[in-house]
């Protein structure tokens, strides 16, 4: 199997837009948690009030405005999702200097992005629109902008990866050796796996590279769905944070013994990956290797994991396994940890699991686990890829995120949670976990290149 290195980071996020400005403000103990009444009344009649929500501003101040980013033509076709991972793409591949303009380079390159939800605002008012209007206040761009792949396709489509080899004037290069006249493209591949989304596009994005499928891979989750009816939707499940609508930064309380929900959030991040020699030949910056992808089932409850972790566990220990690390090697854990009183408590007793004992660590102590939900909340979809970008950025700078807002610990957290401040650690090997509604489970496993 190639080996997979990572290359390109980007990401739009509660904290900011960029990787640099998301990742100082991480560290530093920021959060990205607001009230939303402001933008819809109708949050008013919901018991969580709160969300994680993108920065509006200008670009220069590390904020979003879509007409920076879009034109008015791409911003009116695409789902917001999509338009947040358009820019993490384009910040991704800017770092990764991979702009390719030969028809052998882009048929190697190929785009997997994913959503859990996607584009939930557009569905609900085409439902209003045509309960009051019929079939003609239907949108005719309302199947393009509903359909989670596009994010993908729009990307793609960008940045050439979907190439007409019957169009000459556009792409000079001649192909090899072909009389085929459709389009010809590497990889375009969406994942919709719930909270495990980004996680399962950047695992299955590394295998198209580590199986011969492409040289480089653009890959990640993106998410926005700040809606009533979306949170109302959670808060009936009784998944979200209720008590903090007058103190939102303090909502999101990963393994703090006062934990009482997650708190919804949106952005995006991508990431490039790309096989080992070929970066290596080009002379590209390299963060850190993919090593390890493992996933696993619950096959347990539609929502809540088993309490003793063991869905999780497997996919860790499947992740090592492909890896070929032992326990004792993870120098740190990004855990999937949304605030949850079951969920934390059921992954806490899974990385103990996996890494105490005779090839692991001697003591709980001696683990280095934190959440970055504190700061960001949940970004469903989009989790899994930002919580990939924080466990590269804490190998390539070594120092670990904190967890924020964890004041007071339960019974059973006893490991190193970095509560309220960052930690500077050697770290060497990370593990990045996501879990999703269904019991869909998978952690990815980074480390220093050697």
């Amino acid at each position: 199997m190639r080996r997979v290195v990572v290359t390109g980071l980007g990401a739009v996020t509660p904290l900011g837009v960029g990787v640099r400005q998301t990742w100082k403000r991480l560290l530093d103990g920021h959060c990205g948690i607001v009230n939303v009444v402001d933008r819809d009344e109708r949050f008013r009649d919901i018991p969580s009030q709160i969300a994680a929500v993108v920065p509006r501003g200008k670009k220069e101040d590390g904020a979003w405005t879509a007409s920076e980013w879009l034109s008015r033509g791409d911003e009116r076709v695409m789902a917001k999702f999509a338009q947040y991972a358009m820019a993490a793409a384009e910040e991704a591949l800017g770092d990764a200097g991979w702009k390719p303009t030969s028809f052998e380079h882009k048929e190697a390159t190929g785009v997997c992005l994913g959503s859990g939800i996607g584009n939930f605002e557009e569905m609900y008012d085409t439902v209003v629109a045509y309960e009051q209007g019929g079939y003609k206040k239907v949108n005719p761009l309302f199947v393009p902008k509903l359909l989670i792949n596009l994010g993908a396709g729009h990307i793609s489509m960008r940045y050439g990866f979907m190439v007409c080899i019957d169009q000459p004037k556009r792409h000079p290069t001649p192909p090899r050796k072909s009389t085929l006249t459709s389009a010809q493209q590497g990889p375009n591949h969406a994942a919709t796996t719930a909270c495990t989304t980004g996680a399962h596009s950047i695992g299955d994005a590394s295998r198209f590279i580590a199986c011969g499928d492409a040289d480089v891979m653009v890959a990640g989750g993106g998410e926005s769905c700040i809606h009533p009816l979306a949170i109302g939707g959670f808060a009936r499940a009784r998944s979200l944070a209720t008590d903090f609508n007058d103190n939102p930064e303090k909502a999101s309380r990963p393994f703090d013994a006062d934990r009482k929900g997650f708190v919804v959030g949106e952005g995006a991040a991508m990431l490039v990956l790309e096989e080992l020699n070929h970066a290596r030949a080009r002379g590209a910056h390299i963060y850190a290797e993919l090593k390890g992808y493992g996933c696993s089932a619950d096959s347990h409850h539609m929502t809540a994991p088993k309490e003793n972790g063991e869905g999780a566990f497997m996919a860790m220990k499947k992740a090592l396994k492909q890896a070929q690390l032992t326990p004792g090697e993870i120098d740190y854990v990004n855990a999937h940890a949304t605030s949850t009183i079951i969920g934390d408590a059921a992954e806490n007793a899974a990385i103990k699991t996996l890494l105490l004992g005779p090839e692991g660590k001697q003591k709980p102590a001696d683990i280095n686990v934190s959440s970055t939900k504190g700061a960001v909340g949940h970004l469903l979809g989009g989790a899994g890829a930002v919580e990939a970008v924080f466990s590269v950025m804490a190998i390539q700078d070594n120092v670990m995120p904190p967890t924020i807002n964890l004041d007071r610990l339960a019974d059973g957290f006893d490991c190193n949670y970095a509560p309220n401040e960052s930690q500077a650690r050697k770290i060497d090997v990370a593990l990045t976990n996501s879990f999703g509604f269904g019991g869909t489970n998978s952690s990815l496993c980074f480390a220093r290149l050697k």
